[in-house]
């Protein structure tokens, strides 16, 4: 697990211009050594891109790291796109809400459905918002994707009482199902010790029985609800800002479209955090299902670190590393593969 401290400050623009670079660099090597689904695959791994972000010089624990590296990596390719298969969608605040219109132009340019993808996006929002309630507000989502639609979601949440951020990354190639099990990675500073997870597989009655419940007559679950009110619950069962008016007016929904599984009931529009938590203690409390309250959260410098930890950054070397890496790329689309080999070899001499 890595800390990632709410850092305050913007990365310097001489920084940033070289981590564009530098991510520029390092990604073509990547996809014309391994393609695309490497990359993606690389991305998708918590510890590869917390390395990813110490090799381009940021602060390898700060929450900063995730939204300037994914900001550097867009930029990076921006131009590249269509030559190296990638497209990147999304960023951090009213960006990452533009994240479904640039999935649906991007498609369009070669004919691929931007249905599934666009979805994808959505889901894995959903989830880590509100079928995960860990206590962390998303404010960042990056949405990668590659011409054959595979693709590679890094979001992060931000806990205003602590001022600690998490991250998430999910791949698709792994996603057997958005409800259970879906992430590729949790990064975070520590477990918490109050964790509603309904993506659990120790949560699979209950997202079951959650979803019958929600097939219910409103009134029937309200009546319900109002029994749990008088209870005087722990803490995990917090449900005093939840009001039983405006359940009613979700529960409503989802009786009129009567989902047939969980991941359709929270594709609904207006189902979020509360309904869910509310479902589940309906299902807890009055038919016996209890979900799972398990946390799911489960490096190293190239180049010194933005605050000057564990050293300040060298610009010099950085340029240095940055003209190897282009150099290399440039031979090896000439068919002079000897500077990658090169690089190679390095790598197996440790």
């Amino acid at each position: 697990m890595v800390n990632l401290p709410l850092h305050y400050g913007r990365c310097p623009s001489w920084l940033f211009e070289r981590m564009v670079k530098l991510a520029r660099a390092i990604t073509e090597i990547i996809i014309y050594e391994y393609g695309a689904e490497g990359l993606l695959k690389r991305l998708a791994d918590p510890f590869f891109f917390q390395a990813f972000g110490c090799v381009l010089a940021y602060d390898w624990h700060s929450s900063g790291l995730t939204t300037t590296v994914t900001a550097a990596l867009k930029e990076g390719l921006r131009g590249l796109e269509n030559d190296l298969g990638i497209y990147i969608c999304g960023g951090k605040g009213k960006t990452s809400r533009k994240t479904p219109e640039e999935i649906i132009q991007i498609a369009y340019c070669f004919s691929l459905n931007p249905d599934p993808l666009v979805y994808a996006s959505k889901m894995s929002a959903k989830v880590d918002n509100s079928a995960l309630q860990d206590g962390y507000q998303l404010y960042h989502h990056t949405f990668i994707f590659s011409k054959d639609g595979q693709w590679t979601v890094i979001q992060q949440g931000l806990n205003d009482r602590t001022s600690f951020a998490r991250r998430y990354h999910w791949i698709s190639d792994s996603i057997a199902d958005f409800v259970c099990e879906p992430h590729s990675g949790i990064a975070s500073e520590k477990k918490e010790k109050k964790v509603l997870n309904m993506v659990a597989k120790d949560s699979d009655k209950a997202r079951e029985v959650s979803t019958l419940i929600s097939c219910e007559k409103p009134e029937k679950n309200i009546k319900n609800f109002k029994k749990i009110i008088e209870f005087s619950m722990p803490y995990e069962h917090e449900i005093r800002e939840i009001r039983p008016e405006n359940l009613k007016k979700i529960l409503l929904k989802t009786y009129e479209k009567k989902p047939k599984n969980f991941e359709n009931l929270l594709s609904i529009k207006g189902v979020g955090p509360k309904t869910i938590r509310a479902l589940s203690l309906i299902s807890e409390l009055i038919y016996g299902t209890k979900p799972s309250y398990k946390d799911p959260a489960k490096f190293s410098f190239a180049h010194g670190g933005k605050d000057g930890y564990p050293y300040p950054v060298s610009r010099e070397q950085m340029e240095r590393s940055i003209e190897i890496l282009k150099t290399a790329v440039q031979h090896s689309r000439l068919g002079r593969r000897e500077k990658l080999d090169a690089l190679k070899r390095l790598t197996n001499s440790y």
